[in-house]
C-alpha cells in the first residue's frame, strides 16, 4: 500500500472524509525516513510535528537520574508519535523518540494540523478521537504497571502486540515492562 492508502484506511475506521477532503489534508504531511537508531526527538529539543508510522518502530523514552532508560511507547504501523507535552504546550522535549528499525513516516506540523481543523471538521473530530484513545491506552498502562505483577504485565503485552517480540530487542521490552532482562528471559521461558 501507498501511503496515501495507509493514512486514508487508518483515517476511515473513524470518520468518512470525501476525496478532496482527504487529499487536502494529505497534502500537509511530509514523508519523512529514519534509520535504525536515528533520534526524531531528543531532550530539550522544540517540538512541532507528530509522526504517523508508515513502517518500522519508533520507542519513546525518557532516561532518569540514575541512567535508567523507560520506555513510555513502542509506535507500530499506524501509531502517531510525538512529545504531546512539548507540542501542544509549546516547551522543550521532555522524552526521546527513536527508530528500533528502519521506519517511514508521515511528518505533520502542529501549525499544519491546526489550520486543517479549523477547515474540515471531521479532521478535527478524527484527531480529537485519536487523541482520546491514545489517553486511554495511557491511562490502562499506567494501571498495568500499578496493579500487575511482571507476568501479567508481560502476558498483557504479547498478546495486544505478538509482534513486538520479534521486531523489539529483549532489553527495551524490559525496558518498557520495567523488568531486568534476566526477568523477561524468565517470563519468555516458562510460559
Amino acid at each position: 500500500m501507498t501511503p496515501r492508502e495507509i493514512l486514508r484506511q487508518h483515517i476511515q475506521k473513524t470518520i468518512l472524509l470525501s476525496d478532496e477532503q482527504f487529499s487536502y489534508f494529505f497534502s500537509f504531511f511530509k514523508p519523512m525516513s529514519f534509520k535504525k537508531g536515528q533520534q526524531l526527538i531528543r531532550v530539550g529539543d522544540d517540538v512541532d510535528c507528530e509522526y504517523f508510522v508508515l513502517s518500522g518502530c519508533l520507542k519513546t523514552f525518557f532516561v532518569n537520574d540514575d541512567q535508567k532508560m523507560h520506555i513510555l511507547q513502542f509506535a507500530l504501523q499506524t501509531w502517531w508519535a510525538s512529545d504531546y507535552r512539548a507540542l501542544y504546550n509549546h516547551e522543550k522535549a521532555s522524552v526521546n523518540i527513536d527508530c528500533v528499525t528502519d521506519t517511514e513516516t508521515l511528518c505533520l506540523h502542529a501549525e499544519d494540523r491546526e489550520k486543517v481543523c479549523k477547515e474540515i471538521r471531521e479532521v478535527e473530530t478524527f484527531l480529537r478521537w485519536r487523541s482520546n484513545k491514545g489517553y486511554i491506552s495511557l491511562q490502562k498502562r499506567i494501571l498495568s504497571l500499578l496493579n500487575n505483577d511482571a507476568r501479567s504485565r508481560y502476558e498483557e503485552l504479547m498478546q495486544q502486540y505478538p509482534e513486538l517480540y520479534n521486531l523489539v530487542p529483549k532489553h527495551l521490552i524490559a525496558a518498557y515492562l520495567g523488568v531486568s532482562r534476566e526477568t523477561l528471559s524468565r517470563l519468555y521461558n516458562s510460559k
